[in-house]
């Protein structure tokens, strides 16, 4: 949902492609696109085959391990959705030893298996003992849930309602269960020291913050202002 590639013209957009073409315009430097497997990008040890990650990428302390993150740019809402005929409302309680899809090895299957850990950032895993179905994509576990197969599905705000304005007959309940910060990446196994970097982008992005770049970018994409998280959350 957040970078699509054209087939017919080649050209990438979306909001991380906006958010790394300003970065590099700020920078003063051109960008060299990459698309490289999932894995591989938070797998570290980069060997200089691209300088950075601008891929919606959380922070977790595993990839805290060989990467390096700057602070987030944006914050996406992690939402429960459940059939239109579900009479689950109270995430909290009704949810429990359910079957919940979600993307295998992503950070919504490590909050329903209360593993998800960030440092500077607390959880409240709300969701007790669920069975926990991990798939390929948010999508197909959101079809699966149409099949009558889960109860409910976790997936980020953003596909959950554009799965749901696409007509399929889902809703989703309650308020997010968290919200996810996303950051930019840099290799620490890098042979070039990263940290000037990395201070410079975090630099660039604070200053985004500040003057409503990232928010219209969000806006533009997301009909919604991600930039931070709503306070208390």
């Amino acid at each position: 949902p957040y970078t699509t590639l054209f087939r017919s013209t080649g050209e990438y957009e979306g909001f991380d492609i906006d958010v790394a073409t300003e970065i590099a315009k700020r920078l003063g430097v051109q960008i060299g696109w990459e698309a490289p497997a999932w894995d591989v990008i938070t797998a570290g040890n980069w060997n200089g085959r691209w300088d950075m990650s601008v891929g919606s990428m959380t922070p977790t302390n595993e990839r805290q391990q060989v990467l390096w993150f700057t602070d987030p740019y944006y914050f996406t809402p992690a939402v429960v959705v459940v059939g239109a005929n579900s009479t689950v409302t109270d995430v909290a309680t009704e949810l429990d030893g359910k079957k919940v899809g979600v993307c295998a090895g992503c950070t919504y299957e490590s909050f329903l298996n209360k593993t998800l850990a960030i440092n500077g950032f607390t959880f409240d895993f709300v969701i007790d003992d669920a069975q926990v179905s991990g798939y390929d994509t948010d999508t197909t576990a959101l079809e699966d849930l149409d099949l009558g197969r889960l109860d409910a599905v976790i997936t980020s705000v953003t596909t959950a309602q554009g799965w749901i304005d696409a007509g399929h007959p889902d809703k989703i309940i309650g308020s997010p269960v968290f919200y996810e910060p996303l950051a930019v990446a840099l290799d620490k196994g890098s042979q070039a020291d990263p940290t000037s970097l990395l201070a410079a982008v975090n630099q660039i992005l604070a200053d985004m913050h500040a003057d409503g770049t990232l928010t219209s970018f969000s806006n533009n994409w997301f009909k919604a202002d991600l930039t931070n998280p709503p306070a208390g959350s």
